[in-house]
Order: structure tokens, then C-alpha cells, then sequence
């Protein structure tokens, strides 16, 4: 081990260099990728289009180019899947990372290139170990093996040379063969598709393992381990893997698993990291253990802008890049990336902490929140106001999604919650008042509707039985991979869903 760490801490000091230097240049650096990036597109078909031949700035590249959401760019990507070659991206796609579509019940099918996975996904994967090492010297990360909870993937029923699965299954696929020698279970298990027949193999077999680090969806990962505390009959998963050191986690917000891993593990050794790994690339690494917020990743072939959320409905949006970007305000990213998404507006909503370095957190979805009434309720300020309840009335939450009630039938307008709980509410009525008070005092909007019951009522918290989300996923056909319960919804579709499934 001292020889390996050794090794590694070269590598962590020469990385470091790399790092420090797009911390303190963050336009120049963007800027550098903006232009490499249509250089590299003017091939394509898409760069022909649009005319990349004479793109010399930002603002002709915002000027020639519209921001796109996925329906909009689906015409190119569906080329692509059908074998053409140089149509978003030049070469050929062989890999598509199939997202769970949180619009709606249609997934969406985003290119992975041989760039994207080297510049951007490995290159994530890798430098999160640069931080954990940079962090924590003293580690034996490498001394054990990584448990890493995944996906699965299939033959394009268009292409037969082309495959998509979930993004953590294409990487896996991909991955250089020294990497699986630190990794478990092997790829036999790790990419089947049957979610729950996979998750009794992958307890069986790395029970036995020495596992020091685990990664993957909080709501996946602890599923897997209480399947293995109940394989093995053992209290905590420490007295599993003693030297288990680190999760690092990503996906949805850890606030509402947090404890719930803390009890299950047992061990106060274990660090807790998040990472920002989309289907679309990896964006981010909470770099400083002291501070949750996460750094931007700014030299990964990825050029980033952003739009003020309360302007994204406007006929014309105007998107921002770093040099204009602002703290404390709530922005849709917008991503243009070597995997040939070209100002992609890829739905997830962040706020920045600091410009330089480039701090962040992800404060919800662009699709995910509730607006039925004028009161703007973002996923950032339900994580909010639930851990304020919880707290307060010693509960714990597994999952949750909310949806507005409207007023119909002598309905009266409010938010109905339903909430699986781990650790139920001390005083379930004091929980419901006090997630009230919270999300009032995050939310200005919120608070001017519920004034005097006028536009909105109190909030109805419904609590569920264990493992209701989980059947509702299995129902659509969701186990397993990056796939998670969306959170808040404009509209009641997944709410009655649920409701119908547990009066059965």
C-alpha cells in the first residue's frame, strides 16, 4: 500500500495543478472549451447546419445556435442511433445512455462518445479519488474493492451495432480492465436486468468481499444493504465491511438518507461524497468535505450556461455564461458537450455559492416543481422544509413525491405529500405544521399564497407503507440504475398513481 499511494499521490499532485488552474481561470478555461468544441463540430452535420464555419465568438455561437430540450434535438440523436455517422458528433455513436424520462413515461436516449466517456465521465470518476486522496492521505481506499450499484444495457432494436442502457451500465461496459480489479461484483451480475434477482446475486457475492468504498443512487444503495444485513444477520454494514471508508453518492439530494446510512452503517469512519455524474456527463465533485456545495468541473469538454429559471418560460430566454452568472440565483443549465449536445437544456436547476472557485448545488429540476397557484415550490425548498420537520419530531424519511390538489369537487386548493418514512414523526399533525412553516419561510411566493388560507391551504401530509415507492417503480418497469421517485409534480399523475396502488 505505501508503494500504491505513492503512485497516487503523483498522480493527485500533477491533477491538482490542472484543477487549481481552472479554479482560478474559469472564463479563460470555458472559453478555451467553447472553441475546441466547434472546431471539433464543424464536421458534422449539426455544425454545417448552423454554421460553425464561421463561429469566432459566444455571442454568434448564441446567436446561430437555439437552446434545445430534448424533443428538439431527438431528430439528430434518432440519426445517430440508426448507424449515420458525423451527425451531432464526428465519427460514430455506438453507446446511448438511456435516461427514465422524468418528463413523462418516454425515455429519453442520450449519445455517450468514445470523448464524452474518456474527457468527461472517466475523467470525473478519476479526479473524485484525486479529492478523496488529496483529502484523506492517510486512506486504504485501494487496499479493498468498490461496490458499485448500476445498470443494465441491450442491442438497439434500430442498429445492432449500437447499445443503450443506464448510464452507469454503458460506463461499466467501458471501463479499462485494471479498473475492474478493484471493483465487484463482475459484469455478469452487475449488468443483468432482472433488478431484484440482481440485488440478492450482488448481496451473495460481495458479502464475502473487502469492500472500502461504495458508489451509486442513495435509494439503490440502501436497499442492497439491507438486503445484506438480512443475508447475514448482522446489525450494522460495518460489521460486514469493516473497512469500508467512503460512499460517494449522486443522483438525489443525500439530506433525506443521510442518517438513515449513518445508522445502517455504523461507523463514524465513513465520509459521505457527492458527485454530479448525468447521463449527459459529470459536472461536479464536492471537492472540501467541510463544505457540501460541489465544484464545477470546468475542464471536461463541457461548456456551460445558464438561464434564470423565472425566465425560462419567456418566448426568448437569455442564457448566461460564467462571466455574467450571478450568486444566490436560481439558473437551468444549459450544456454544449463532446458527446454532441449542442446548448442542450439537460433540466436540471442549480445556484451558485461562490464564482471563483465555481461553487454549486443543485436546487431541483426545471420540470419537477409545483406552480398550481402562483407559489414557485422548488425541489430545493422541500429538502428544506423536510429536514426542518424531521428534525424536529425525530423522523426519517426513505422517499417522497408532493402534487398540488385543486379546487374541484369542494376540494380546497393545497399540496398533498406522500411521504414513506422510515422513522415515523413523533407527532405526525406537528410535522405537517411545521413542513407548513418551513416551506413558508423559504419560499416568499409560498407564503403569500397560504396567507389566511386564501389561495392555498395547509399542506396534507399522507404517510405510506414501507416499500410502497418501491412497488410503484417495479409497476413502471423503474428498479434499479439512476432510476428514483421524481420529487414534486405540476400535476397529479404520479400522485394518483400511487394512491390507486395502495387502495388495492
Amino acid at each position: 500500500m505505501p508503494i500504491i499511494n505513492s503512485i497516487v499521490s503523483w498522480f493527485v499532485t500533477k491533477r491538482k495543478y490542472q484543477i487549481d488552474f481552472f479554479k482560478r481561470y474559469p472564463i479563460e478555461v470555458q472559453n478555451d472549451t467553447l472553441t475546441k468544441l466547434i472546431r471539433q463540430g464543424r464536421t458534422t452535420d449539426f455544425g454545417r447546419e448552423h454554421g460553425f464555419q464561421s463561429i469566432e465568438s459566444y455571442q454568434q455561437f448564441a446567436s446561430q445556435v437555439p437552446v434545445r430540450d430534448y424533443p428538439a434535438i431527438k431528430p439528430y440523436i434518432d440519426r445517430a442511433m440508426r448507424g449515420e455517422t458525423d451527425v451531432l458528433w464526428p465519427g460514430e455513436v455506438k453507446w446511448f445512455a438511456k435516461s427514465s424520462g422524468t418528463t413523462g413515461d418516454k425515455s429519453k436516449f442520450i449519445p455517450v462518445t468514445r470523448d464524452n466517456i474518456e474527457e468527461c465521465h472517466f475523467q470525473g470518476g478519476k479526479d473524485t479519488l484525486i479529492f478523496y486522496f488529496d483529502n484523506y492521505p492517510d486512506n486504504e481506499l485501494l487496499s479493498g474493492k468498490t461496490l458499485t450499484i448500476g445498470g443494465s444495457h441491450q442491442v438497439s432494436d434500430v442498429n445492432p451495432e449500437a447499445y443503450f442502457g443506464d448510464v452507469s451500465a454503458v460506463l461499466l461496459q467501458n471501463l479499462p480492465a485494471y479498473a475492474h480489479w478493484i471493483r465487484t461484483p463482475d459484469l455478469s451480475v452487475a449488468l443483468m436486468n432482472e433488478w431484484e434477482e440482481k440485488l440478492s446475486k450482488m448481496a451473495d457475492i460481495t458479502i464475502s468481499e473487502n469492500v472500502t468504498s461504495l458508489a451509486g443512487v442513495p435509494s439503490w444503495t440502501l436497499v442492497l444493504l439491507k438486503k445484506i444485513l438480512e443475508k447475514t444477520g448482522k446489525a450494522t454494514i460495518a460489521e460486514v465491511w469493516p473497512n469500508l471508508e467512503v460512499f460517494l453518492h449522486g443522483g438525489v439530494s443525500f439530506t433525506p438518507y443521510r442518517s438513515q446510512f449513518q445508522a445502517i452503517i455504523g461507523s463514524d469512519r465513513v465520509k459521505y461524497m457527492e458527485t454530479y455524474n448525468a447521463s449527459e456527463g459529470f459536472f461536479g465533485i464536492q471537492d472540501d468535505p467541510s463544505n457540501p456545495d460541489m465544484l464545477l468541473m470546468l475542464d471536461y469538454g463541457v461548456f456551460y450556461e445558464f438561464i434564470p429559471i423565472d425566465e425560462l418560460d419567456s418566448p426568448h430566454p437569455q442564457a448566461v455564461t460564467l462571466a455574467d452568472a450571478e450568486i444566490g440565483r436560481n439558473y437551468a443549465m444549459v450544456i454544449s458537450t463532446t458527446g454532441g449536445l449542442w446548448r442542450y437544456l439537460i433540466g436540471d436547476t442549480i445556484m451558485f455559492s461562490s464564482l471563483q472557485p465555481v461553487k454549486f448545488r443543485i436546487t431541483g429540476r426545471t420540470k419537477h416543481f409545483i406552480n398550481a397557484f402562483g407559489e414557485e415550490l422548488i425541489i430545493d425548498n422541500a429538502e428544506f422544509a423536510l429536514r426542518k420537520a424531521c428534525l424536529s419530531t425525530n423522523a426519517e424519511i426513505t422517499d417522497y413525491t408532493a402534487a398540488p390538489v385543486f379546487m374541484a369537487d369542494g376540494e380546497k386548493a393545497r399540496h398533498q405529500w406522500l411521504i414513506e418514512f422510515s422513522h415515523q414523526p413523533d407527532n405526525p399533525d406537528f410535522f405537517t405544521e411545521l413542513l407548513d412553516n418551513a416551506l413558508k419561510s423559504a419560499n416568499s411566493d409560498y407564503e403569500a399564497k397560504r396567507y389566511k388560507n386564501l389561495a392555498l391551504h395547509p399542506p396534507e401530509v399522507i404517510s405510506l407503507k414501507a416499500g410502497t415507492f418501491y412497488e410503484w417503480l417495479k409497476m413502471k418497469g423503474r428498479l434499479g440504475g439512476q432510476h428514483k421517485v421524481p420529487r414534486l409534480s405540476n400535476d397529479r399523475k404520479i400522485v394518483e398513481e400511487i394512491l390507486q396502488l395502495i387502495s388495492q
